[in-house]
């Protein structure tokens, strides 16, 4: 939990710990101010007492099991995963559970996946009314785009009003995939308008991502966002108020309570209640004509709440989140056909490989104001990792595959248990602490280790370095017993191990780079909904040779009179060349939306 306190003597052995204390007691629960004064008496008066609870508390954290090693997980935990998150699934309002409520976008990524292998249409339809009901709802900034944290309430109505860079990331996944396996365009609309929020206001003139927007403004949270009646008629001619206030659920008295007292002050949070197509219907227009009406009332909207003081920025780039955020801009460039979104992937990279480094190149975990700081960990590693490997993929610049199996050595060297397997969270020469952990949990984020098993399987098919496969099945078997649990809280390594048992293709383009038939050819290919491949390009002539010294089974794969060439592959056995799309998409069992 955040935020934590721990106490600590002072060779930093924890003797007590707690969460969320306000800064003086109130309603039963001790305050800050009280609780150190207690400290600081017992501290005085009964040190020896404190020392022995401080041994043992540390005793107890060494003897925490932190793997749980087992057979290697296999089919039946998909299954066991998707029975778990049905269960759970809100069928009313989207979601899983009940209030307070969180994005999980791996959660889509993984019935995503299970709909694709399964063919079970209430997977897909989970992943659907979720992903509809947050962006209908007010967790979604409909002025300025982006996502909020999490919603308070079970209907997605009430966010906590914190943006943070790394939902952003996912999200814009699962809406790039729910589009690609449905070709919705209102999720197309959705992912690209979360990256304009990115691009325009989470962007550093470096080309790195900042890490989060606070909730409060002026001491009150929301403040920013929230509108009044009065507040929207003097922005707007009067048909596009009433517009908005009907569309948007805007009353004269508010649906935000404060915090404190409970009352309505007048502010709303803009929500739709409906599908525009509905809304459309009802108004008797088009959807079209709803949707340009809407766009330039917003507009006027978005530059009328640009003069409010706005909630503070935190500017920390840090490796890990931006390492998302390049994965996400590279699969939605891939998808949408928009190179601006692989340009600002590229910036972010090449800005933390050059300048987020130590002594040695030796990756770090964040930059601000011109100072590069604090040893990388895991999570650094492994999301950085995952978005150059997209990140090659949406532009097959080889160094950035070879950035990404660079950095991969680099985390086993220093991360990897060499006895029990799995990934520490802290590398073996950074600071001595109390415990030495390892996460598997895909919480608010994947784990690293999640992550990893998943970069592991995409960088051994595009090298051929069957050694990384290993790894995988080590972290399942090293969490085995983690992961049997609850299988439906770890559903990125799940997505993993999906890919590992298959079917996965490896596919080889090759053709002139600059050519329309390769760029059609690519272009139906990103188009499909195949999470389960990895993509290889070998460029006629002379340019082949640096992407054949990676990946030795794509060095004979030639192009057939000089014309896009795909070579579908599993396990490196390759079918016949084709230059027809069409048969290349059979062979990979592309389904159809």
């Amino acid at each position: 939990g955040w935020p934590l306190t721990v106490i600590m003597t002072p060779d930093k052995t924890p003797f007590f710990a707690g969460t969320y204390f306000p800064k003086k007691s109130r309603f039963g629960r001790i305050g800050m101010v009280e609780l150190s004064q207690r400290i600081q008496h017992l501290w005085t008066t009964q040190r020896e007492a404190v020392l022995q609870s401080a041994k043992e508390v540390a005793a107890g954290l060494r003897q925490l099991p932190q793997d749980s090693p087992g057979q290697a997980p296999g089919k039946e935990l998909l299954e066991n995963a998707y029975q778990q998150l049905s269960q759970r699934f809100d069928q009313k309002r989207g979601g899983f559970g009940q209030a307070p409520k969180f994005p999980t976008p791996h959660n889509m990524l993984f019935l995503l996946r299970h709909w694709k292998r399964t063919g079970d249409g209430k997977a897909l339809e989970m992943v659907e009314n979720t992903l509809q009901a947050m962006r209908l709802g007010g967790i979604y900034d409909h002025v300025g785009f982006g996502f909020h944290r999490y919603s308070t309430d079970a209907k997605w109505l009430v966010p906590h009003f914190e943006k943070m860079l790394y939902d952003q990331a996912m999200l814009a996944m699962a809406y790039v995939e729910v589009y690609q396996a449905t070709r919705k365009e209102e999720y197309g609309k959705t992912a690209r308008e979360i990256l304009t929020y990115v691009l325009r206001d989470m962007t550093d003139p470096t080309g790195g991502f900042y890490s989060a927007e606070d909730a409060d403004s002026e001491g009150q949270e929301g403040k920013f966002y929230l509108w009044t009646t009065d507040q929207i008629r003097q922005v707007l001619e009067p048909k596009e108020a009433e517009l908005v206030i009907h569309v948007f659920g805007v009353d004269s008295s508010g649906n935000f309570e404060d915090e404190a007292s409970g009352r309505r002050s007048g502010a709303n949070i803009l929500l739709l209640k409906k599908p525009l197509t509905l809304i459309a219907s009802e108004l008797k227009i088009s959807e079209g004509e709803l949707a340009n009406r809407l766009e330039k009332a917003r507009q006027k909207l978005f530059a009328s709440r640009e003069k409010r003081i706005h909630p503070h920025k935190d500017d920390k780039i840090l490796t890990d989140w931006n390492g998302l955020m390049i994965a996400a801009l590279s699969k939605a460039s891939q998808v949408f056909g928009q190179p601006e979104y692989s340009q600002a992937a590229q910036k972010s990279a090449d800005f933390i490989l050059n300048t987020v480094r130590g002594p040695g190149g030796r990756l770090l975990h964040r930059y601000r104001d011109g100072d590069s700081a604090l040893p990388a960990n895991v999570d650094d590693y492994a999301f950085l990792i995952w978005g150059l490997i997209d990140l090659y993929e949406a532009t097959f610049e080889v160094r950035y595959l070879n950035h990404a199996l660079e950095l991969n050595d680099q985390l086993l060297a220093r991360f990897w248990d060499k006895k029990s397997g799995g990934l520490y969270f802290t590398a073996e020469d950074g600071e001595a602490l109390l415990l030495r952990r390892k996460e598997i949990y895909d919480g608010a984020i994947p784990s690293g280790n999640s992550a990893a098993a998943l970069n592991f399987l995409r960088l051994a098919r595009l090298t051929g370095r069957t050694d990384l496969e290993q790894k995988t099945e080590q972290i399942g078997r090293t969490f085995s017993g983690n992961i049997r649990q609850l299988a439906s809280a770890h559903t990125l390594f799940l997505s993993a191990l999906d890919f590992g048992i298959g079917p996965s293709y490896e596919v080889v383009i090759t053709g002139n780079p600059k050519g329309d038939d390769t760029k059609i050819m690519l272009r139906d290919l990103r188009g499909a909904f195949l999470p389960n491949k990895v993509v290889l390009f070998r460029p006629s002539g002379t340019g082949s040779s640096e992407i054949a010294a990676i990946a030795p089974y794509a060095r004979h794969q030639e192009s057939i009179q000089g014309k896009a060439t795909a070579y579908v592959c599993q396990a490196y056995n390759c079918t016949l060349p084709t230059t027809d799309s069409t048969k290349m998409l059979e062979r990979l069992g592309a389904k159809q939306p």
